[in-house]
């Protein structure tokens, strides 16, 4: 498996959230999310997207699964109510590119948090996201980022 570590900077982002079962529906949220970004110029070469899942869908209803679709925001963007604004911790990621088709996304995501523990890793409270930066927005890729720190021997 390919995988590379990444420090990321905190992210200044503007989302749209969908309530709902993970999985296609995903795509509307990043619809409506790129519609806004057009508007306000940001969606461009240098535009990175994020598809954060919220919600363990293990232990969480599939009607109560959170999803948020953001933009990277690096300069001042009025709000004008369709859209919300939060902020994404930075800090070390483990990273994995993959194809952006459900089937691996899904494989994919289960093999990174195996290899987390395997690395010498665990999964810091963060939120877990999809991101597709630069030439991934045209070439059907993204980046599985999952928040990591060593693991400790207390």
């Amino acid at each position: 498996m390919n995988i590379r570590f990444e420090t990321m900077p905190n992210y200044r982002i503007a989302y749209v959230r969908q309530c709902g079962p993970y999985g296609p529906e995903h795509a509307r949220a990043m619809d409506q999310l790129k519609k806004w970004a057009s508007s306000n110029h940001l969606l461009n070469e240098s535009a990175i997207l994020l598809g954060i899942p919220q919600d363990n869908p293990q232990i969480t209803l599939p009607e109560k699964c959170r999803y948020d679709a953001c933009i990277v925001l690096t300069n001042d963007v009025p709000a004008d109510g369709s859209i919300h604004f939060g902020e994404l911790p930075g800090g070390d990621y483990m990273i994995r590119t993959i194809p952006h088709t459900a089937d691996a996304i899904q494989i994919a995501w289960s093999e990174i948090i195996s290899a987390v523990h395997q690395q010498g890793y665990e999964i810091e409270n963060k939120p877990l996201f999809e991101r597709y930066s630069g030439e991934m927005l045209s070439t059907e890729k993204c980046e599985l980022c999952v928040p990591v720190r060593p693991v400790s021997h207390t």
